[in-house]
């Protein structure tokens, strides 16, 4: 009898943002502010990957990293972003690392409500917009304030006119429902009219008169006009007028009642089983 040993499987490997949390919370927010790796430039570039502001949208909020990850690994990842970013541009005058921890700070305070990767395409519309081409001998703090100021107004744009379309869609589909509905509805409703009362006396009979109905017009022995009067005809047969002067007035009524609880006292004595 052979021993063998079931291989574990493999795990998948950890997404780029994964990745670059774990490196970030095993660094120092001053080693991240100082300069950069290439090992972190890759992971961002890989996030990078196919960043639309749909992605950067529905990415999670900071605030909302705040709470699983913590307020500081949240400042560490901005620290990273912008390192990253001041490194790849060629700039004589660049910020230096206590410029990029309080930008990093300012960022995750003022907003709040959008994402990280929000910021990362911000920064990556600047240096592959021609945006950074003023910025090739002084690349300052302020310039960063700039970019990113900039991006968050076209992002409300864009936010603004996406609802705006969505808003056109909903009101052009409600009205092919409401059109829609305009035609179904009287025939829903002659539907509704056709349709036999519970319990009514005759409702086999009409049942079977409106099925020799519709043969006789699916096979041409009847035209529409003719159908439908003969099916008025019947839907008409289904109503039953009330006749008041077939029920008893309120006095009846009573006497009426008072002799079949006594006929009912009475089979009940007659027939009760005596033990």
């Amino acid at each position: 009898m052979s021993n063998t040993t079931t291989a574990a499987p493999a795990r998948p490997p950890a997404s780029p943002e994964a990745q670059l949390l774990s490196t970030v919370q095993a660094a120092g927010i001053r080693e991240l502010a100082r300069s950069t790796t290439p090992a972190i430039r890759e992971m961002m570039a890989d996030m990078s990957l196919g960043l639309t502001r749909e992605v950067a949208v529905s990415a999670p909020k900071i605030f909302q990293l705040k709470r699983t990850v913590g307020e500081r690994d949240v400042v560490k990842l901005l620290v990273a972003v912008l390192r990253a970013f001041v490194d790849s541009v060629r700039a004589q005058t660049k910020p230096d690392a206590a410029d990029l921890m309080e930008a990093a700070e300012h960022f995750a305070q003022t907003y709040t409500h959008d994402s990280i990767k929000d910021i990362m395409l911000a920064l990556k519309e600047a240096r592959t917009g021609g945006t950074l081409k003023t910025y090739y001998s002084t690349l300052d703090v302020a310039a960063i304030y700039e970019i990113i100021s900039t991006y968050f107004d076209k992002k409300a744009r864009y936010l603004e006119s996406a609802h705006q379309d969505r808003k056109a869609r909903g009101a052009g589909t409600e009205y092919e429902q409401v059109k829609l509905l305009g035609s179904a509805a009287p025939k829903m409703l002659d539907n509704v009219a056709q349709q036999i009362p519970q319990g009514h006396p005759n409702a086999g009979s009409i049942r079977q008169k409106l099925s020799l109905i519709k043969a006789r017009l699916k096979r041409g022995l009847l035209d529409p006009g003719q159908a439908e009067q003969e099916r008025t005809d019947a839907r008409n047969a289904t109503h039953r007028k009330p006749r008041p002067d077939w029920q008893p007035n309120p006095e009846a009524q009573k006497e009426i009642d008072k002799r079949h609880r006594t006929e009912d006292r009475r089979l009940a004595e007659k027939y009760r089983t005596r033990s």
